[in-house]
């Protein structure tokens, strides 16, 4: 029988995590990073038998492939702890992966929630996606090194879109949106500064307005009304205040290089000082 892990990564998330991991009976393993918890978070993991692996991931690439190298099973589902499964979604996956003729890897289409409202249009630009790639065979996934949203390379035959969604509960409410973008631009930010790739403001503008337009229009989100033009509204934002809190962040350690008192000389050894 082909072997299935379930990979999550989690941060003190004990109110999520019950529900995420009771849905998941239909893996053969379950693997959870727990990433500086410090509530229940590792307590609940093991009472539903997975393994965890404990640690300070600040990069969220080297976190997922921590988990990635536990996983034994031949095919990997990537889930967060806020994001469920229904019985429909696991009987798909199942029968897709246990298929002679499967391919590498599938698209999986996430339905997001705000609350207990279904926002279906509208979603990208680094702030949130109605499809991503979450089930693939062992060694075909891999993230670049990075705190927000890694890139990720797949290599192998795609195999197209399931048809049953991951249901993602994105927010609470509008002040979670806002806290969300602060916590993403913040991570987004350092890794700018880290890469040093800090584009111009004006450049990163035209971008948002790109981003904006793409989320509203092409991405349907006008057909969600208030929350689908904030959706765009927070896209185009993105790489702005990205941009702005990463030249912060230059600024903040140029000022606090400039407070460093100049370094003593260092003394002469006695054959240097015989010379003088």
């Amino acid at each position: 029988m082909t072997k299935l892990s379930a990979l999550l990564c989690v941060h003190n998330e004990e109110q999520r995590l019950h529900a995420c991991l009771a849905a998941l009976s239909f893996c053969d393993e379950i693997i959870v990073v727990a990433d500086r918890c410090s509530d229940g978070s590792e307590a609940i993991a093991r009472q539903y038998g997975a393994r965890v692996v404990s640690g300070i991931f600040p990069i969220e690439g080297a976190r997922k492939h921590a988990g990635l190298a536990r996983c034994t099973g031949d095919w990997v589902l990537e889930l967060d702890a806020d994001e469920g499964v229904s019985p429909a979604f696991a009987r798909e996956v199942r029968e897709t992966i246990s298929r002679a003729d499967a391919a590498d890897w599938y698209q999986t289409p996430i339905d997001n929630y705000i609350g207990d409202q279904l926002v279906r249009h509208g979603w990208g630009g680094s702030f949130g996606t109605s499809s991503a790639a979450r089930l693939f065979r062992s060694g075909v996934k891999s993230w670049k090194s990075e705190r927000v949203h890694p890139g990720a390379k797949l290599d192998g035959v795609y195999g197209g879109r399931l048809k049953e969604p991951l249901r993602h509960m994105v927010d609470e409410d509008i002040g979670d949106m806002f806290a969300r973008l602060s916590r993403y631009t913040a991570l987004r930010a350092q890794d700018l500064v880290d890469s040093g790739k800090i584009k111009s403001i004006p450049d990163d503008a035209f971008r948002g307005v790109r981003r904006f337009f793409k989320c509203y229009v092409s991405r349907k989100g006008y057909r969600e009304r208030d929350l689908g033009f904030l959706i765009s509204l927070m896209a185009g934002l993105y790489p702005i205040l990205s941009n702005l809190r990463a030249r912060e962040i230059l600024r903040s350690r140029a000022r606090d290089t400039a407070k460093m008192p100049p370094s003593a000389p260092l003394p002469l050894r006695r054959a240097e000082a015989a010379t003088q």
